[in-house]
């Protein structure tokens, strides 16, 4: 048997057209939405399980260090390459040395002391204002005697420089000239100085 019109309980009689038409739209609506609100959260879980697999898939571990200079085999290459000796100094065994290069016509090591960092550095055949000139033009404030060799030392206080350098310590050798320096303190320099003071010996000898 046929049935007329769907009564509404709400209304207490049948639907208009009009009414029937907003129900099925207002009903259409609700089921977009709420597949479009289940389709994100399957696409999120997916995105999540993605990110996880990759997490835990790829193997990670710490950055290699990098791998310490041989001053000595470096020195060596140079040497031979510029046809002049160059200084491999006699530091600390826990010193390690950050790189050892010829720069142009300087042979500089960068050392790292327990604190700070050491540069020893040596002009090959440098003019007198060479070590000025590497510390921006600050002039020695004194000198010191180390191992019997005279040193021109500079204190360089924080407000006058624009770099960590604040202490150095300059010699001639030979032709050449020796400047150690670097973000470091009188006694770190010292030893330093120490472990070069034969070779500049033999570089003043040499001159002669």
């Amino acid at each position: 048997m046929p049935s007329g019109p769907r009564i509404v309980a709400e209304l207490g009689r049948p639907e208009t057209p009009e009414e029937t038409a907003d129900r099925k739209a207002a009903a259409s609506r609700a089921y977009r939405q709420s597949k479009t609100f289940r389709n994100l959260v399957a696409a999120l879980l997916v995105t999540m399980a993605v990110v996880a697999v990759v997490y835990f898939g790829v193997p990670r571990g710490s950055l290699q260090e990098r791998e310490e200079a041989d001053v000595a085999a470096a020195a060596q290459s140079a040497s031979a390459s510029l046809g002049h000796p160059l200084l491999v100094p006699t530091v600390p065994r826990d010193w390690r040395a950050n790189s050892a290069r010829l720069e142009g016509g300087m042979w500089r090591i960068v050392y790292a002391p327990p604190t700070g960092y050491v540069r020893v550095a040596q002009g090959v055949d440098a003019d007198p204002t060479w070590a000025a000139k590497m510390l921006g033009g600050f002039a020695p404030t004194g000198s010191v005697t180390i191992d019997g060799i005279v040193w021109d030392e500079y204190a360089i206080p924080a407000a006058s420089r624009t770099d960590t350098v604040s202490y150095a310590l300059s010699t001639a050798a030979g032709s050449d000239t020796v400047l150690i320096y670097g973000a470091t303190d009188a006694p770190t320099a010292a030893t330093a100085a120490m472990g070069v003071t034969e070779q500049i010996r033999t570089l003043r000898e040499e001159k002669r």
